[in-house]
């Protein structure tokens, strides 16, 4: 194990900083790079994974567990109306940045068997959710899965693709949240 000022540094840590470089591409994400970018030697990458090829796999597991998995089991748990679950989900998603990575793994899953299956493991996961939750809310199923990917792919886009800041994406948060929720 290898000590970061008086901290040591975790598997965790490794793939987070991997998780950040592969938004420039996941060739970007090489050994000796991230070491440099954490500040470390090599020897600490090799303490927690046996080649890079690992450390990739680790990766897309980590990113479907912590960026899908973790906030889906938080709003299952979630004790409010229907609408406010679906509230809660949404600025969990924005307010920890949890779609910031979507895009790069989506163009990785492009050329990578491993994480074409669990990008799309996972989509599906958000999907089915998302449209159990608005059907929770009193849509039709059909409806429901309708805007559940509206929701889910509004997520995906406004995350990657948009450059507003946090504080306007939150403020608006309420009216794109009523529009999803309108009567047809």
């Amino acid at each position: 194990m290898v000590i970061e000022g008086n901290r040591q540094l975790s598997k965790e840590d490794w793939l987070m900083a991997a998780l950040k470089m592969c938004e420039a591409g996941i060739d970007k994400v090489k050994v000796a790079p991230l070491a440099a970018e954490m500040g470390v030697t090599t020897g600490s990458f090799y303490w927690h994974f046996k080649n890079r090829r690992e450390l990739l796999d680790a990766l897309i597991e980590f990113w479907e567990r912590e960026m899908n998995d973790a906030p889906i089991a938080a709003a299952r748990e979630f004790s409010g109306p229907p609408a406010e679950r679906i509230y809660f989900i949404m600025e969990t998603i924005m307010t920890h940045s949890l779609a910031r990575y979507d895009l790069a793994i989506w163009h990785w899953a492009q050329s990578d068997i491993k994480a074409n299956s669990l990008f799309k493991r996972a989509l599906k996961k958000r999907f089915t959710f998302a449209a159990w939750m608005f059907a929770e809310a009193g849509f039709s199923n059909e409806q429901a899965e309708i805007r559940g990917r509206m929701m889910v792919v509004y997520l995906m886009g406004e995350m990657t693709l948009v450059p507003d800041s946090m504080t306007k994406r939150l403020e608006q948060l309420r009216q794109k949240l009523a529009i999803l929720l309108a009567q047809p």
